[in-house]
């Protein structure tokens, strides 16, 4: 009686896992799953590796194995393979063909190995389990991600800045911090993010849930986190210093940005004018220079702008809001910014030095009346008569654009 050959088909479609365009190594064949030689019929042995097989029809099989011969072509696409079983399921991506049912909620698939994968939904089987901790998972590709944790691999490189992660859904997210991409819009205010995590967060302010109000000036956070951030900045606490140079910042964020300035990083590079930027949200304020867009518009006056730190400044010219209050005289300040440089005048720090004579000042625009010293320049400490009707807010608010440009400068954005 001849042996059936769709019996080694049955144990090829078996082994068949995850991608149809997937090969099944013959050589992890088990020679005792393979059935005994019938009586009179010799075994046939590999001459490459040594391996035995039952009959010839396994062996030329095998044999492709170390030849890499791919005999079946997709008449579609004109992909190979080296089985008939792996054209046939191929196949079923360009037919949409799902002949396997999931008997609990009727999903389809196109092959029996990813049926088999989803039926661990519904039962909860666990069957790869990592060696180093003893986690289990239901796919093999998700333990394979995990042992990543315990080995430190990361074999997805950023083809933008190199930086490598362990998983490719993380370098396509990664890589919209270089392209500016936020994908995820809101449907409430339109403000788009990276991440839906971010826009999760996001949501969750439009209905009034925000729990954690500042004691000082009333302003609300959806997390604790964003209100142990903010009120750094009334008490002018800065925890995070750079240990190049020794400048504090309020975030760990804002210390990361800062250190680019010292290895020279601008990774954020603009599509329209090649103009590069230390982090992705300078690109996407620079950007609105050429759209001239001004998404934030004050309420009380009209008049827009194209950062939402500006206009929440500006807003306080109507209110005459002036959060920031100096724990030494009391004397208070409508922007962080001003806060910080009037304690300068209680410790004597001058943060500002000149870059020509190594000077130091308190205030960056004492700073720069002085450098014009150096260009030849008389300095512009007098305003002329003038200059006096301009409003304090009006001038407030300018200050604030210099300051804005300024921090910028200094976090390597210019």
């Amino acid at each position: 009686m001849s042996q059936s050959p769709a019996w080694g088909d049955t144990i090829c479609m078996g082994r068949q896992q995850g991608d149809p365009a997937g090969e099944t190594p013959e050589g992890s064949e088990d020679p005792e799953l393979l059935p005994k030689p019938l009586k009179g019929q010799k075994s046939t042995i590999c001459p490459d590796c040594g391996k035995s097989f039952g009959n010839s029809s396994h062996l030329a099989r095998h044999r492709r194995t170390h030849t890499g011969e791919k005999p079946y072509t997709c008449p579609e696409c004109g992909k190979s393979y080296r089985q008939d079983s792996h054209l046939a399921q191929h196949r079923r991506s360009h037919t949409g063909e799902r002949p396997y049912t999931c008997g609990e909620c009727g999903r389809s698939f196109g092959h029996s190995s990813d049926l088999a994968q989803h039926r661990r939904s519904h039962t909860g089987e666990r069957p790869y389990t990592c060696g180093e901790c003893g986690r289990s998972f239901g796919h093999s590709s998700d333990l394979a991600q995990h042992r990543r944790v315990h080995t430190g691999e990361k074999p997805f490189p950023c083809p933008q800045c190199g930086k490598r992660f362990a998983q490719s859904s993380k370098v396509a997210q990664h890589q919209r911090f270089h392209t500016g991409e936020r994908p995820f819009g809101c449907p409430d205010c339109g403000k788009a993010f990276r991440l839906s995590a971010d826009l999760l967060r996001h949501r969750r302010a439009h209905p009034g849930e925000k729990p954690y109000g500042c004691a000082e000036c009333g302003k609300r956070f959806v997390e604790s986190s964003h209100l142990i951030r903010h009120q750094r900045t009334h008490m002018g606490e800065r925890p995070y210093r750079c240990p190049q140079c020794g400048k504090g910042f309020n975030q760990s964020s804002n210390l990361l940005q800062h250190q680019r300035t010292h290895r020279g990083e601008r990774p954020y590079v603009c599509g329209d004018c090649g103009k590069a930027f230390g982090v992705s949200s300078a690109l996407l304020q620079h950007r609105r220079t050429h759209t001239g867009e001004r998404p934030y518009r004050c309420p009380q006056c009209g008049k827009s702008f194209s950062v939402s730190s500006n206009s929440n400044i500006h807003r306080r010219t109507h209110t005459g809001l002036k959060p920031y209050a100096c724990a030494d005289c009391g004397k208070a300040f409508s922007r962080s910014s001003a806060l910080l440089q009037h304690q300068s005048t209680h410790t004597g720090e001058r943060p500002y030095r000149c870059s020509h004579c190594g000077k130091g000042f308190g205030q960056k625009a004492a700073m720069a009346q002085h450098q014009r010293t150096h260009l030849g320049q008389e300095p512009t400490g007098v305003i002329p008569l003038g200059d006096w009707g301009a409003s304090q807010s009006q001038r407030e608010e300018e200050e604030e654009e210099g300051d804005e440009a300024g921090s910028k400068e200094s976090a390597g954005l210019g």
